[in-house]
């Protein structure tokens, strides 16, 4: 399994209304590093939701339950998008600043890429955002 984190703007498309649709088609990435992690991601992946912008916090898992394919928002065959499902919220969302000041978090493609809207982290980066979030 593979670890992942998405960014989303909540007065565009949050956390809470991902969960009332439960399930949603990641699209309209237009950033060639972003599509190439939407396109290695997996079925059973499980996908950080991260709110940019405002409030700056991971709030949520999910969970990839169709691989990549064809951006239906674009004829350009160079996009692609994934579809996700939530998992379940992170009960003490982890703010930015938390994962900047914590020495294993470091490398994250969220503090080291911060522009990236679809990045990769790593196993050790999941368990630690999960502990930092009181997920048991």
């Amino acid at each position: 399994m593979n670890y992942w984190l998405v960014k989303s703007e909540p007065f565009k498309y949050s956390w809470d209304q991902f969960v009332a649709d439960g399930k949603t088609i990641w699209d309209g990435v237009r950033n060639y590093a972003a599509r190439n992690n939407l396109r290695a991601m997996k079925n059973g992946d499980r996908v950080l939701f991260y709110h940019s912008n405002e409030g700056l916090h991971i709030v949520g898992i999910a969970e990839v339950v169709t691989e990549a394919y064809q951006d239906p928002t674009t004829e350009d065959t160079n996009w692609v998008v994934v579809e996700l499902k939530p998992l379940q919220a992170i009960p003490k969302p982890v703010d930015l600043a938390t994962i900047k000041a914590d020495k294993d978090l470091q490398d994250m493609d969220l503090v080291r890429l911060g522009r990236l809207s679809v990045g990769t982290v790593k196993e050790k980066e999941y368990k630690k955002i999960l502990k930092l979030g009181g997920v048991k």
